[in-house]
């Protein structure tokens, strides 16, 4: 067995965590575990970048190369603001 230690959680986290629970006799480590890994996978998630956004990147990093750019204030004047 793996060692073990004992966390203090509020009443109202480990109403929470009990929400979490899939079945009744599910431990709190399990549960634990399952939530971490989906942070996990979250963050994993979110640092992936899909085909479209580099495609995009890739572009506006060829129309800053080519000068293809403008000031804020350019902008501004050739929106009239």
């Amino acid at each position: 067995m793996a060692d073990t230690t004992t966390i203090q959680v509020s009443k109202d986290i480990k109403r929470e965590l009990n929400a979490f629970k899939d079945y009744k006799k599910e431990s709190y480590a399990e549960v634990i575990k399952k939530l971490i890994d989906k942070v996990k996978e979250d963050e994993e998630s979110e640092m992936e970048l899909s085909e479209e956004t580099l495609k995009d990147l890739k572009e506006a990093e060829d129309d800053i190369r080519k000068g293809r750019v403008y000031s804020s204030k350019q902008l501004k004047k050739r929106l009239g603001l």
